[in-house]
Parts: structure tokens; sequence; C-alpha cells
């Protein structure tokens, strides 16, 4: 049996946004004075390279704001929040699954592979 060939405009492409900051664990709450409970210093400072353009044009902003991290890509846009009890106290955990739930809700596909941030749109 063969397999329906699928088009290459339909598929998702995987395209690298950004290397991850490696000055950001450095900002970690017990190597700095971060009294907010979630990591500020280092959730400012993983998702600062973020903010890009990707080669074919397409702006990708991801900011923080409180507790709210908010993901878009072109007209894209999606949210997710900083969620100390249920996910984790752990901002690197926190944030990573913040990041997941505002690429989810944007239609976007967000991986972190060898020091790099890959978006799939």
């Amino acid at each position: 049996m063969k397999q329906k060939e699928s088009n290459p405009s339909e598929r998702n492409v995987k395209v690298k946004l950004c290397d991850v900051n490696p000055d950001a664990e450095g900002k970690l709450p017990p190597k700095t004075e971060d009294k907010s409970g979630i990591g500020v210093h280092y959730i400012d400072a993983y998702i600062k390279p973020m903010n890009t353009k990707l080669e074919d044009g397409t702006a990708v902003r991801c900011k923080r704001r409180g507790l709210k991290i908010t993901l878009s890509a072109g007209t894209k846009k999606g949210e997710g929040l900083m969620r100390r009890i249920d996910v984790s106290p752990d901002p690197v955990v926190m944030l990573s699954a913040a990041l997941q739930e505002a690429a989810k809700a944007a239609g976007i596909e967000l991986a972190v592979e060898d020091g790099a941030i890959f978006l799939a749109l």
C-alpha cells in the first residue's frame, strides 16, 4: 500500500529561531536576588533572544508581563502562564511549560534542542 505523499507547502517547516542564552542560567534565583518566586530575571534573559525575524521575514516576539508569557509569530499569537503550584517551583520547568502552552495556543510547535530554540510554523 502506498502512503499518500504530503505537499511540502502543507508540512510544518522547522526553523532555528535562536540559540539559548547561556547567560540566562546565571540569573536563576539562587544566584541572584530574585524575590518574584518565578525567576523573572532568568525568564527575561531566556526569552530576549527569541525576539527576532526569521529568514522569510516573519517577526517572532516573546514577552513576559507578570505571570503571562506571550508568543507570536507573524499573525499567530498565544499566551501561557507561569504556574508555580500546578507545574513546579523550578523557574526552568515553569518557563518551559508556559512557552509550550503559548506555542500550542498560537498553533506553533516549539522545541529546544542542542542549545537552540526551533519553531515549526
